[in-house]
């Protein structure tokens, strides 16, 4: 059985400690934690909780679930740590790319890139994987199974497909937290209660979003099945239109790619 560490619990390494136990029927005894203000709820599962070089010591996959900002002195610590090359390591940081890895802990090390989202913590995320060469087929398929434990993925031979999905998995929750607050807003400004508002926005979202998924079928026709002739849809739809509603989705997402692309050159130029 393999080991797993984490250098890292907070919502996002947290959450997916949490689906490979109760979900993915990963066993406590075989995770390792690093994490200094680590929740009850992760230690509450049976994991080991240690410090880094235990951690680092004792797993074979090693999830890195920091921010950007302090992974290159987590990068140092470890590669103090070990100088083998079989271990696994697995970033999730945002603008931290597999050379900006390899130039922290050494060329020859095994890496994984994965791109989550914050859906995970409730089973539901989106996670873009690409490996470094050195990945096994093996390694790699058990890095995917880690994350299939808090929803779906995607494994891409191209990293750069990982910074041009940043804007669609990673950040685009946020636009859909936009978009429900702002249904929901629409709704209580004509006497729908606010509890009511959100449940009845959420809930649309969610069901719309697995229409699509569970018949994948085009949005555009699905679209066209609400939207009766003369009726009410067709008079939202004309009014977002209107509004620019696709153009500033659009904007977003190019405006998030840019960012991300700015955040890794900044990392590569740390290395330099």
């Amino acid at each position: 059985m393999s080991t797993i560490g984490f250098v890292g619990a907070g919502n996002m390494g947290g959450s997916i400690i949490s689906g490979m136990i109760i979900r993915g029927g990963v066993a406590a005894e075989d995770v390792y934690v690093t994490e200094p203000r680590i929740a009850e709820e992760i230690t509450s599962l049976g994991v080991n909780v240690c410090d880094i070089e235990e951690t680092v010591k004792k797993s074979d996959y090693i999830v890195l679930a920091v921010k950007p900002n302090v992974i290159g002195d987590v990068l140092e610590k470890i590669s103090k740590i070990t100088q083998t090359d079989d271990k696994v390591f697995i970033t999730i940081a945002a603008g931290v790319d597999i050379a900006y890895m390899k130039a922290g802990l050494g060329k020859k090390k095994k890496i994984v890139r994965v791109m989550p989202n914050l859906p995970m913590s409730v089973g539901e995320g989106m996670s873009v994987i690409c490996a470094s060469d050195e990945v096994e087929e093996h390694e790699l398929a058990a890095a995917v199974k880690i994350f299939s434990c808090v929803g779906k993925t995607a494994v891409s031979a191209n990293e750069d497909m990982i910074d041009k999905c940043i804007a669609i998995n990673s950040s685009a929750p946020a636009y859909v937290f936009m978009f429900i607050e702002a249904l929901a807003d629409g709704a209580v400004k004509n006497g729908v209660p606010r509890k009511d508002a959100y449940e009845l926005a959420a809930q649309t979202v969610l069901g719309s979003a697995k229409l699509v998924l569970d018949t994948g079928k085009h949005p555009a026709v699905l679209k066209d099945m609400v939207c009766s002739p003369a009726g009410t849809t067709i008079d939202a739809v004309c009014s977002l239109e209107a509004d620019g509603f696709r153009n500033a989705v659009l904007n977003a997402v190019e405006a998030c790619t840019k960012k991300a692309e700015s955040m890794k050159n900044g990392m590569a130029n740390k290395n330099k």
